[in-house]
């Protein structure tokens, strides 16, 4: 099993061989703290269990888990592939290094100026959403006489028992063509036969943090049972299936482990068994994860204010951050635990809520966790929010965001400086009166 770089060395939490008092003085807090090594480790992991003789794997970090330079850079290192899902993911993942034959763009409503930077840079492939959007690509490709490499996403219809925000294959998702679409056949038939657009497969994603491994092989069935009806519909090979992310990881103590490295050895077999029986003529299949790349290797450190307690629920811990550097609990109910980083031997446990700074009744990090009784300076730290986190964090209450640290080794990487007073303002145009 894959394991983060913590050590408890007399009570303070170290990552990656460096303290996190350290890194507190060095860089303030918040501060959003990504283990380096065990994001190689689990790179290596996905590239190394998810692998077969008949077919090629092809991996590619979804970038919008977490997007900047450094972590893009790392994963480009890795040998990995890139899914963006905007013009801007796509920009970052080039200026990062990734060969743009190496990315793909998602999203279920590309504007043309995403389509034309895609093809003007020879983006690897285009998944496209929907029949509308074919369309709208097939003519835009015809406009720049260009032909472009592409999948169509379908939807499954298989309902992951997870948060209805972070499910992506319901009947009623804004995401691809449901599989029970009665005009699915005329749409793959039409695009089959496109000048423009070269059809090589289909792509399909059933949400996220799925713990069983069962809606992983419902997923696969349907979409080899698919693509063996419509190469017969068409009397077209498809070459490429891509099969998604959503692989589950342990976010607190109350979540089970999901084995990876075994889920992505058994997969692969399952997905060589179904091209063996249904004899298709398959040579690549991807599989795109995001969180399960880099969200245990996350780590959000705060300084402790104040301590209050209400009439009502438990005693409130207040840290210097909130829901604009994790608003994942507000928004969907995430679940957290944390420690008092800098007195880990100290076992008198209480039970508290964490609370942010913002002026929001929601503004809530931890609805419950146990914790020695926080004193005023002390470190809070979150685990495992290495994704999304840092991806939706905002100025919200025109706070700056946190610094990004890399830790190996002993050696610390800054990736993303924290924000000043004056970036706040860089964009904004004053007012010079009537």
């Amino acid at each position: 099993m894959l394991k983060k770089n913590y050590t408890n060395i007399d009570g303070m939490l170290h990552i990656g061989g460096l303290s996190v008092e350290y890194l507190r003085k060095k860089y303030g807090t918040p501060l959003y703290i990504y283990d380096q090594k065990l994001i190689k480790d689990t790179a290596r992991a996905f590239r190394e269990n998810f692998k077969s003789d008949i077919f090629a794997s092809e991996v590619s970090f979804a970038s919008k888990a977490g997007s900047n330079l450094y972590l893009l850079g790392l994963i480009k290192n890795e040998g990995l592939f890139l899914d963006t899902v905007s013009i801007g993911e796509m920009y970052i993942g080039m200026k990062a290094g990734f060969e743009p034959k190496k990315i793909h763009l998602h999203g279920n409503n590309k504007t043309k100026e995403e389509l034309v930077f895609a093809i003007e840079n020879k983006i690897g492939t285009i998944i496209i959403d929907s029949y509308e959007e074919f369309l709208f690509l097939e003519e835009i490709l015809k406009e720049m006489d260009e032909k472009m490499d592409c999948l169509l996403r379908i939807n499954p219809d298989v309902k992951t028992s997870t948060h209805k925000y972070i499910q992506t294959s319901n009947a009623d998702s804004k995401f691809g063509i449901n599989i029970r679409d009665e005009k699915i056949e005329s749409y793959i038939k039409e695009m089959a036969q496109s000048q423009f657009v070269n059809l090589l497969g289909f792509h399909a994603h059933i949400g996220s943090q799925v713990m069983e491994v069962g809606f992983f092989e419902e997923e696969a069935k349907i979409l080899f049972d698919f693509t063996k009806k419509m190469q017969d519909l068409t009397d077209q090979s498809f070459s490429h299936l891509n099969l998604g992310g959503g692989f589950g990881v342990r976010q607190n103590k109350n979540d089970k482990d999901f084995d990876l490295e075994k889920f992505l050895r058994d997969f692969a077999k399952i997905i060589e068994e179904k091209i063996k029986d249904y004899k298709l003529k398959i040579t690549r299949v991807g599989i795109e994860p995001g969180r399960s790349m880099i969200n245990q290797a996350g780590t959000t450190i705060y300084s402790v204010g104040s301590v209050k307690h209400t009439l009502e629920g438990l005693p409130l811990v207040f840290v210097d951050g909130g829901m604009s550097d994790n608003i994942r609990p507000s928004l969907y109910g995430a679940k957290y635990d944390a420690l008092i980083a800098n007195r880990l031997d100290d076992k008198n446990y209480e039970k508290f809520r964490v609370g942010g700074k913002f002026c929001e009744s929601g503004d809530i990090l931890i609805e419950e966790t146990d914790l020695p009784y926080p004193k005023r300076g002390d470190i809070l730290a979150i685990e495992n929010t290495g994704a999304y986190s840092l991806a939706m964090s905002s100025n919200y209450n025109k706070l700056p965001k946190p610094t990004v640290v890399f830790v190996e080794d002993g050696k610390d990487y800054l990736a993303v400086k924290r924000e000043t007073l004056d970036d706040l303002i860089k964009n904004d145009c004053e007012y010079k009166g009537e």
